[in-house]
């Protein structure tokens, strides 16, 4: 029997075996539904194409589908649907993160007491920090967010995020470094 006549669990343990082929097989019958699903929700092409690779990635090294339990579209739909959800929600707490920034810089420097000059330097050195933290990991940033804009000891965001504390811990002085490394010309 040829393979693209055989049934999604078959393909898609060939696909997990490494069979290029059964990939295609798979995605031929399955990207289209992750995609639109993807940009119906994101509203985004570039955030829908991520996430249907995310998907795609996630699926060839994860076991969690169980054919017992529905069809391998519904398991999609439900996936992809809750990561585009995870996406979104991950996408506004940035934005709060960087709206506190703001409102922090701007109650602890009183523009009004201020000249044009250090006006002007000020915003210009809040979008470099800006840039420099929206180029950090992941998992760096988002341990530096927690812990200064939220409050966060590292013990905390150890349990927010259920990782070692010592791994936050190198998380947050990577971040720290590649921090200071990215705007050590800048802020002089």
């Amino acid at each position: 029997m040829k393979l693209s006549e055989q049934t999604d669990m078959e393909i898609l343990q060939a696909w997990r075996t490494g069979s290029s082929q059964a990939f295609g097989i798979f995605y031929d019958r399955y990207g289209e539904l992750v995609y639109r699903l993807s940009l119906r929700i994101l509203g985004s092409q570039q955030e829908a194409e991520d996430l249907t690779q995310e998907i795609f990635i996630l699926l060839s090294r994860s076991s969690s589908y169980d054919s017992k339990r529905g069809s391998i579209a519904a398991f999609l739909t439900v996936l992809t649907r809750s990561r585009a959800i995870d996406r979104i929600r991950k996408t506004r707490s940035q934005q709060q993160h960087l709206q506190k920034w703001e409102q922090n810089i701007s109650l602890d420097y009183d523009t009004r007491n201020s000249s044009l000059m250090e006006t002007l330097s000020l915003a210009e050195r809040s979008e470099k920090v800006k840039a420099a933290l929206a180029n950090l990991p992941d998992k760096h940033r988002q341990v530096l967010e927690m812990a200064y804009f939220d409050g966060l000891s590292q013990t905390e965001i150890a349990k927010a995020l259920d990782a070692p504390l010592g791994t936050v811990k190198s998380w947050a002085r990577n971040g720290l470094i590649r921090l200071r490394e990215s705007l050590k010309d800048s802020l002089e």
